[in-house]
C-alpha cells in the first residue's frame, strides 16, 4: 500500500516536472528561432549591400573605361569621328573575353558618361591600380563622387542642363530615389517648381546643394503635380474623392511633399464650444520641426478659405505646439487662385500660409520653363 502510494505521489510530481521541462524546450525552440531569422537577415542584408557596392565599383568602372576610349584611344579628341572602329574592335574582344554587356553602344554610352562627367576624374582611381591611402588623402574633397546606379546615370546624362542634372542627383542620392522615382520627379519639373519659388542665387544654389529645408518658404511647390492619383483635368470628383485618393496613394503624395514629411491624420477635429471643424490633412515636418496643415479645395481659392486656415494655424500653434517646436505651417491646395486675393487676405510678410494649385496631369517642362521666363527667372 506505500509503494502504491508512493508511486502516485511521484507520478504527480512529475508531471509539473515534465510540463516544466516542455516550457524550456520551447522557449529554447523560440530563441532558436529568433537567432535563425537573425541571421538569415543579417546575410540578405550582407547580399543588398555587396551588390550596391558592386554596382557602384562598375560604375566607376565605366567612367575610367570611357576615359581610356576618349583620352588614350582617341588621343583625348572627344569629338574624333574614327573611333567606330576602335569601338567596334574592343567591343569584339571584351565580348569574347567577358560575354554580353559590352557592344558597341554600350561603350558609347560609357564614352559619353566620362565625357559628361569629366570634372570627377580625380575621384576615379584607375582600375589596375590599388587605392592606397595616400592616393586616397590626397583626392580632391570637394569634388563630388558617383553615388547612384548605372541606370540611374543613363537618365541622368540624358538631361542638358548641367544645373538641372546635378540638382536630380544630389536628390537622387540623398532621397534613395528608385529610377522610377528619379523619373518620375524629373517628369513632373521638381527643379523648376522648386526655382519658381526662388530668386536667382538661390536656383544656383539647387544645382549645388539639392533642396535645402531651413524656412517654411523651402517646403512649398506651387503647383503640386498630382498625376498618380489618376484623376483626369476635365473630371468632376468631390474634395472628399480628391482626399481619400491622397489616402490611397500617400506614399507618392509624401514623396511630392518632400523631404520631412510624416503623416499625422485625416480629417482632424477642432472644437470650440458646440462649433466643430475639420482639417482636410496633418502632416508634421520634422526638418522644420512644425506641424503643416493642408486644406483642399477643388475649385477657385476665396477669402474665407484663408481665413478659415489662418484658425486653423492659430488654434495649433497655441493648443498643440509644443514650446519647443516652430511656428504651424498651412497650405492650401486649390485648382485655382488670384494671387493678388491671397496677398490682400494675408497679413504683410506673412510665412505660415501658403496657396498653391494642384495639377492632376503632368504639365509640360516647357509650360514650366516659360512661367520661370514670365517671372524674370531662369534654371539655367
Amino acid at each position: 500500500m506505500m509503494a502504491r502510494k508512493k508511486q502516485i505521489d511521484n507520478d504527480r510530481l512529475a508531471i509539473p516536472v515534465a510540463k516544466r521541462r516542455g516550457n524550456v524546450q520551447s522557449a529554447s525552440s523560440s530563441t532558436q528561432s529568433d537567432r535563425i531569422v537573425h541571421v538569415e537577415s543579417v546575410i540578405e542584408q550582407a547580399r543588398q549591400r555587396t551588390t550596391a557596392a558592386v554596382n557602384l565599383v562598375m560604375v566607376y568602372a565605366y567612367h575610367e573605361i570611357g576615359r581610356l576610349i576618349v583620352e588614350r584611344e582617341q588621343k583625348g579628341n572627344v569629338r574624333s569621328n574614327y573611333g567606330s572602329h576602335l569601338l567596334q574592335t574592343l567591343s569584339a574582344r571584351l565580348a569574347k573575353r567577358f560575354g554580353k554587356g559590352w557592344s558597341v553602344e554600350n561603350l558609347k554610352l560609357m564614352r559619353r558618361f566620362y565625357i559628361v562627367y569629366q570634372d570627377r576624374v580625380n575621384t576615379v582611381y584607375p582600375i589596375c591600380d590599388t587605392p592606397t591611402p595616400a592616393k586616397i588623402r590626397n583626392s580632391v574633397a570637394d569634388i563630388p563622387k558617383f553615388a547612384l546606379s548605372w541606370s540611374h546615370y543613363l537618365k541622368l546624362m540624358r538631361i542638358d542642363d548641367p544645373e538641372e542634372r546635378r540638382f536630380y542627383e544630389i536628390e537622387a542620392a540623398e532621397n534613395k530615389w528608385s529610377l522610377k522615382e528619379l523619373q518620375r520627379q524629373f517628369d513632373s519639373a521638381l527643379y523648376e517648381r522648386l526655382a519658381l519659388s526662388k530668386d536667382k542665387a538661390k536656383v544656383n544654389e539647387l544645382s549645388k546643394r539639392g533642396q535645402i529645408v531651413e524656412k517654411p518658404e523651402d517646403i512649398v511647390k506651387d503647383p503640386y503635380v498630382l498625376e498618380f492619383l489618376g484623376l483626369s483635368e476635365q473630371s468632376s470628383y468631390t474634395e472628399s474623392e480628391l482626399e481619400q485618393r491622397i489616402i490611397d496613394h500617400l506614399r507618392d503624395f509624401l514623396l511630392e511633399l518632400g523631404k520631412g514629411f510624416a503623416f499625422i491624420g485625416r480629417q482632424v477635429r477642432m472644437t470650440f464650444n458646440e462649433h466643430h471643424f475639420w482639417i482636410d490633412l496633418v502632416f508634421y515636418n520634422r526638418l522644420l520641426r512644425c506641424f503643416v496643415l493642408l486644406d483642399l479645395k477643388i475649385g477657385e481659392l476665396k477669402h474665407q478659405d484663408i481665413g478659415q486656415m489662418q484658425m486653423y494655424v492659430n488654434h495649433y500653434d497655441r493648443k498643440v505646439k509644443l514650446p519647443d517646436e516652430n511656428k504651424t505651417i498651412g497650405i492650401l491646395l486649390c485648382a485655382d487662385k488670384d494671387d493678388a486675393i491671397v496677398e490682400m487676405t494675408l497679413p504683410e510678410g506673412d510665412r505660415q500660409i501658403f496657396a498653391s494649385k494642384y495639377r492632376t496631369i503632368l504639365p509640360s517642362k516647357a509650360q514650366l520653363k516659360a512661367l520661370l521666363k514670365a517671372n524674370g527667372q531662369t534654371t539655367a
